[in-house]
């Protein structure tokens, strides 16, 4: 056994990492959301597309300008314990390894099997979807533990194969809907005019905030890039402005193949539909299972990283059993037992988002949030301090990346964190930071001094 991961992926797979993660399934789960919550109206809508893309596009650049100086293992850490301090890295690693790491993969192995379920006929909401969302989780991290080389391979051919539909969807739905009247249809009716602007676009712009997170991700693979400190910053940049464009157009796009009003009701199976009444039924299914591996490839990315979560504090020997969870198997350069500690977070998560959002009562009463958005949030919350020190430390940077692009970078975290209160309600996100308070108490003890 060894300790050290080996530079194996260069920039294309970095690239291919950023829109990988974040394209796939949050732009078809959370598409249904940002209509409904602006009550089917498409340009508020898009609005709200637009504006959750700036914010990643900021952020992202911000966290670009870091990753040309520092680069350890897990970037965001990186980050945090150099510019923040390690008691701040620390706990910035402790969350994305025990919760946001583990959170959205499990959700992200559900929308795959929902979207399996709705082309099979099946419930998306019963046991057969649940036990699909496992199978999906213990062989994506079968796949990244035996065979890392062979996810990156994965990883790079399902971001292609996931652009299919979705610039397909695009270009094809945007014609197709001018000349049959439809987009106009949607872009000039509001289906639920009583959904008061503001708030439901402040609900759409947090349900984008699923549907873009991930970019943050690729940072975790930085020990693993080939010259790390020219290439993630690239990947970054290029990666996110890639997924604002292909969303924004998609969404646009899904306007010319059914109307607000069906996709509203149909919710999961809108989708399906739009593809069937633009490209005919076999057409339309056939695009339908690229949608599914296209979330199966956003799986595998967010499984990537979420494998080395409790790697990247044992390497610096903190968190539970640093010597054992440091390990890299010498066949494979895999931390396999942090991979294993991954997988177990991930069940955790799954069976808590199916109590909380799918069972019929919820389990958990006033502690069932949405475990989809609310630890997303939080992270934006976290990178603050971080984009504060970037304005008092790096003197030697341009006025643009040491001042404007962190200060705007920090306004855009404060209208997440704001925008989560309104949209979810002040008792859900109170009972969600309570559970985050009491699992970064819990790591407390593992906080040990770096050797």
């Amino acid at each position: 056994m060894e300790n050290k991961l080996k530079e194996k992926y260069g920039l294309l797979t970095a690239i291919c990492l950023v829109v990988g993660i974040v394209i796939g399934s949050g732009v078809f789960f959370k598409a249904e959301k940002v209509l409904n919550a602006t009550g089917g109206n498409l340009p508020l809508g898009i609005l709200a597309w637009g504006v959750g893309g700036m914010i990643m596009i900021i952020c992202a650049y911000t966290f670009s300008t870091l990753a040309t100086r520092y680069s350890f293992v897990n970037g965001t850490l990186d980050y945090a314990e150099n510019i923040v301090g390690e008691g701040y890295g620390y706990f910035m690693g402790w969350f994305m390894a025990t919760i946001y790491y583990p959170a959205s993969t499990s959700v992200l192995a559900w929308v795959s099997a929902r979207y399996l379920c709705v082309l099979l006929g099946w419930d998306i909401t019963g046991g057969a979807c649940l036990v699909i969302s496992g199978a999906f989780l213990i062989l994506t991290f079968a796949m990244n533990t035996l065979g890392p080389v062979l996810a990156g391979k994965f990883q790079v051919s399902t971001t292609v194969i996931k652009l299919i539909p979705l610039m397909l969807m695009g270009i094809v739905g945007l014609v197709v809907g001018l000349f049959n009247g439809m987009t106009i249809d949607n872009f000039t009716t509001v289906v639920d005019p009583t959904v008061i602007p503001t708030s439901g676009f402040l609900a759409a712009v947090v349900a984008t905030a699923f549907a873009y997170e991930g970019w943050i991700i690729a940072t975790s693979i930085n020990a693993e890039l080939k010259d790390p400190k020219k290439n993630l910053p690239k990947a970054l940049v290029l990666g996110t402005i890639i997924v604002a464009v292909v969303y924004i157009l998609y969404y646009v796009g899904i306007a010319g193949g059914i109307s607000n009003a069906d996709m509203m009701e149909m919710r999961a199976d809108g989708t399906r539909q739009a593809f069937v009444n633009l490209f005919s039924s076999i057409g339309g299914t056939v695009l339908f299972v690229f949608v599914i591996i296209s979330c199966l490839g956003t799986l595998n990315g967010l499984t990537m990283a979420c494998s080395r979560g409790m790697y990247s504090l044992a390497v610096r020997n903190r968190g539970p059993k640093p010597k054992l969870l440091w390990d890299v198997d010498r066949q494979t350069n895999m931390p396999v037992n942090s991979a294993i500690i991954g997988l177990v977070f991930c069940a955790i998560w799954l069976t808590y988002f199916y109590g909380s959002q799918l069972a019929a009562e919820p389990w958990f009463g006033a502690f069932s949030f949405d475990s989809s958005e609310l630890p997303i949030v939080t992270i934006y919350g976290m990178y603050i301090p971080i984009f504060i020190m970037v304005m008092i430390r790096e003197t030697d940077a341009h006025f643009m990346k040491r001042f404007v692009m962190p200060g705007l970078s920090i306004l855009c975290c404060l209208f997440m964190i704001a925008a989560a209160f309104i949209a979810h309600g002040v008792t859900a996100v109170v009972c969600y930071i309570i559970v985050f308070a009491v699992i970064l108490v819990i790591g407390i003890p593992f906080m040990r001094q770096r050797a």
